[in-house]
């Protein structure tokens, strides 16, 4: 996924109207510098690329058995590794780091921003919910549970649900904002449930708060940031606990709350590898947590001292109410020693196939599908760019389809950075990051939807083993998508929405498109802009409108008639917020926006690439 966001740096600057300082220039009155919110440019992913090529010829090197393994490294404070770097152990070693770079390693590893830890407490902010009532059953109301908002993911809202119609849509105001203290990035989908919201943040922390008011109930501090949407669901034998809420985080953590409370009830480590880390929102589904498992290994494994590869993804059963293992599915086979590097170190394969996305569970199939990644070793496994169909009970695979064969890819692997841990071809870097759309359309066909980052898009049979019902390229014909740097990454990124009778899909090379489920025509496509700017969001829809926000800051409401835009609000600028945090929005570029009960709630900042970062959770209504 290194070269999407990449693209997405690329595009969010070009939005913003130029390069680095012309940039920077030209928007001084929109959005704080990094001066004054102290988001640093390189972004929370470059800190991966830092410690692989300038610490790991210690760390987790066998001949320095003294230096902590990275493992080790990841569970402390991002204020401790700091430290280390500048003034501590490890002075030297950080002389030949900038501090951007110093302080992007500390946030990477620690999985959290510089002081966030002791900022980000409710029981700091001052507008506190006066109080808790008990929390109403989550199946008794309206809501947007989890990432897709059901089972299927269809990210799709009924109108009695949304309580919105099409004529309302262009009234939809700002009613509230939260910020997130000292947050880079607010990559965290909320999910409304009983009348409240819980979102993860980067800093670290849930929060549970009202929905209508922004008021805070509670919040939890994790061991890392929190990428996933929550699910919550009934709990059984935890005390008092009635309903939890279900999430993981930076450290491949699962968690499981109280959601009237936000007291732990369970934390079980689904992966072991340093990198390993869950970015996709885990599925409750029959007393069980189906979570996703991904890694940061990809983003610069080239550094000669990196004994590449060994992550792998997999997708793990846990029981709802313990947090007890019960089966874990690898996407690949188990990495095995290879050969060793010019610089003698050890390389092992296969590895890769990471889950990005939350699964799709199917019940009358009893399955569950999900999106891989691509491959990180050659040969590519058949299993990578792929939809892989496990059996619910006991994780057994289904059926595989692959829609990018031999796909080996690792960042830092062109040009002049090029080394020979590198694949020979390295690319073309086409993980299914979009969790796979699940519909039934009149006359009760089924059909398995999913998008690719080259612009195709694929609908299977999933009564079929997932036969090839039929793939649509929505790459735009003309425009400056077609620019080469552009060309394999134009399409469907975090995914789309699915009514009964047709699919949206925002799209990478910008605008968005909308395709006729039965037969994947195209029914429209809307560019939005003249200039390249990514609309990679995943996508929501009620009844007549479908939602996506763009790098740029902006989301848009469009007609599903035709694309025509009939409501837009730019995030990308301060907002006053309840909890008075300083609060600024950014690139909307990965969670899409949740619909519940006449409001509208959108994060803005997709701060893991550096540039146009954000810490806000907004709330939009008609009243």
């Amino acid at each position: 996924m290194r070269t999407l966001w990449i693209v997405i740096i690329v595009t969010a600057v070009i939005a913003a109207g130029g390069w680095a300082g012309e940039a920077q220039a030209q928007n001084a009155s929109k959005t704080p510098s990094s001066a004054q919110t102290g988001v640093q440019a390189g972004g929370t992913e470059s800190g991966i690329a830092v410690f692989q090529e300038h610490c790991m010829g210690c760390h987790g090197n066998p001949s320095f058995p003294r230096a902590p393994l990275p493992a080790v490294i990841r569970q402390m404070s991002p204020e401790r590794i700091y430290e280390a770097l500048t003034t501590g152990v490890m002075k030297a070693q950080g002389a030949s780091l900038t501090d951007g770079q110093k302080r992007m390693t500390a946030t990477f590893l620690s999985g959290r921003p510089l002081g966030s830890a002791k900022q980000g407490d409710a029981r700091d902010m001052p507008n506190h919910c006066a109080t808790n009532p008990p929390l109403a059953d989550p199946s008794s109301e309206p809501a947007w549970n989890g990432w897709g908002g059901d089972l299927a993911n269809t990210r799709f809202q009924s109108s009695a649900s949304a309580g919105l119609a099409p004529e309302d849509v262009p009234q939809l105001k700002l009613k509230w904002a939260f910020g997130y203290p000292d947050g880079l990035s607010a990559f965290g989908q909320p999910a409304i449930v009983s009348g409240r919201v819980f979102v993860g943040t980067d800093i670290g922390y849930i929060y549970s708060l009202d929905a209508q008011t922004g008021c805070v109930y509670w919040s939890y501090e994790t061991k890392g940031s929190v990428r996933t949407a929550i699910t919550v669901a009934p709990v059984r034998g935890r005390g008092s606990a009635k309903y939890a809420a279900y999430f993981g985080d930076a450290h491949a953590n699962a968690y499981a709350l109280d959601a009237q409370t936000g007291r732990l009830l369970w934390m079980t480590k689904v992966a072991s590898h340093f990198v390993a880390r869950v970015t996709g929102a885990p599925k409750v589904y029959g007393g069980r947590v189906y979570v996703p498992v991904s890694s940061s290994e990809e983003f610069q494994a080239s550094s000669l001292d990196y004994p590449c590869c060994t992550s792998r993804g997999s997708v793990v059963a846990l029981d709802a109410s313990s947090g007890r293992k019960i089966w874990k599915t690898y996407v690949v086979g188990t990495p095995k020693p290879t050969r060793k590097n010019s610089r003698g170190v050890q390389q092992y394969a296969p590895a890769g196939g990471s889950v990005w996305n939350s699964p799709t569970i199917d019940v009358r199939r009893h399955a569950i599908y999900f999106g891989t990644g691509d491959g990180e070793t050659e040969p590519a496994p058949s299993t990578t760019d792929a939809i892989m169909a496990l059996d619910l009970k006991g994780g057994k695979v289904l059926w595989v389809f692959q829609s990018q064969a031999g796909d080996a890819f690792l960042g830092g692997c062109s040009g002049a950075t090029r080394t020979d841990n590198c694949p020979s071809v390295n690319g073309p870097d086409q993980d299914i990051g979009n969790s796979p759309i699940l519909r039934t359309m009149p006359g009760g066909k089924r059909v398995l939807v999913f998008g690719t980052k080259n612009g195709r898009v694929f609908a299977l049979d999933p009564d079929r083993k997932g036969a090839l019902l039929w793939k649509t390229s929505v790459t735009p014909p003309s425009g400056p998508s077609q620019n080469a740097f552009y060309a394999a990454l134009n399409g469907v990124v975090w995914g789309g929405a699915a009514d009964n009778t047709s699919v949206y899909y925002g799209l990478a090379a910008g605008g968005m498109v909308a395709l006729d489920l039965a037969s994947g025509r195209k029914d429209w496509y809307m560019p939005f802009s003249n200039t390249r700017i990514a609309n990679s969001a995943a996508a929501s829809a009620i009844p007549g409108v479908a939602f996506v926000g763009g790098a740029d800051g902006i989301l848009r409401g469009v007609s599903t008639a035709d694309g025509r835009v009939l409501w837009s609000y730019d995030t990308a600028r301060k907002f006053e917020t309840v909890n008075q945090v300083p609060g600024h929005g950014g690139a909307i570029s990965a969670a899409g926006p949740v619909i519940v009960n006449g409001m509208l709630y959108i994060g803005s900042g997709y701060g893991v690439t550096g540039n146009n970062s954000g810490n806000v959770l907004l709330a939009f209504s008609t009243r």
